[in-house]
């Protein structure tokens, strides 16, 4: 069975009650990745937001792909 779901805790100390939802699916030329930042509390403000997308975007589209050897 292929996974649909992947969660991981918080990558930022100061914010542990956050977590980054991936949600795969199929499409027609592999699959599909949604990624979702969650977090209980009020939306960060705009300069950590941008922050924090630019930790996920690089762990995720650089980091992942280097790791794969892409």
């Amino acid at each position: 069975m292929e996974p649909e779901l992947v969660v991981w805790s918080s990558l930022w100390p100061d914010r542990p009650d956050d977590e980054i939802r991936f949600d795969i699916r199929p499409a027609p030329n592999g699959c599909s990745l949604r990624w979702t930042l969650l977090t209980p509390g009020e939306a960060p403000e705009q300069a950590v937001l941008g922050r924090l997308r630019h930790r996920l975007n690089f762990l995720i589209n650089a980091q992942l792909r280097f790791s794969f050897g892409q």
